[in-house]
């Protein structure tokens, strides 16, 4: 790709750093809130490509008006593509950048922390996700499957267990059967799939009463 020029080179000195056993919220109960706008990706452009990576690195240098979905969009790009760490610094600039109660920026944490997860960086995952809930009232859906996730990849195994147990109180009939998790869980990886069955199978061993 052609279109990365030296402004990367300033990106690449962002790095954000993460403590090795990040900080889980307490487990509540439930976890019923639908969270569409932040659970989904970010696109400024349709498409794929060097063409649009292109066309979004113009959009970030002309400073225009959707330049932050930009910077997201193309963050990830650069994750996918193996430029882990100047993703990571595009992130961390766009971060900075955003007010802290910008309504973006818990869709950023929560993209960002898909992308360091599929870097394999479970902790570094764990960290971006849990910011992605902080100062908000809602109870997403999607958190406690994510984090049982993310514990299960680190190595945090009966925590793993305690928020997969919190999907099965919220909707007992959806998790109590891995064949369901394609369809809950259309945008993940078979692989991702997989890891969550063992957390199923580890819940379904030893179920933690509540609370």
């Amino acid at each position: 790709m052609t279109y990365f020029r030296p402004v990367f080179v300033v990106l690449g000195l962002l790095l954000a750093t993460t403590a090795s056993a990040q900080r889980m919220p307490t487990v509540a109960e439930f976890y019923f809130d639908d969270d569409a706008r932040v659970a989904a990706p970010i696109v400024a452009i349709a498409g794929e490509g060097d063409e649009v990576h292109g066309r979004l690195l113009q959009l970030i240098e002309r400073n225009a008006r959707n330049a932050d979905q930009a910077r997201a969009q193309l963050a990830r790009a650069l994750m996918r593509s193996g430029r882990e760490e100047t993703g990571r610094a595009m992130y961390t600039q766009l971060l900075d950048a955003l007010p802290a109660r910008a309504p973006m920026r818990s869709s950023v944490h929560w993209n960002y922390g898909w992308d360091l997860y599929r870097a394999g960086k479970p902790d570094d995952a764990l960290a971006q996700w849990v910011l992605a809930t902080e100062g908000r009232l809602l109870k997403p859906s999607w958190v406690p499957p994510t984090l049982a996730l993310g514990l299960w990849r680190a190595d945090r195994r009966d925590e793993a267990v305690q928020w997969y147990a919190a999907a099965v109180r919220t909707e007992p009939q959806a998790w109590n059967d891995p064949a369901r998790f394609p369809q809950l869980l259309p945008d993940w990886t078979d692989a991702e799939r997989a890891t969550l069955t063992e957390v199923f199978t580890a819940w379904r061993a030893n179920p933690p009463t509540w609370p």
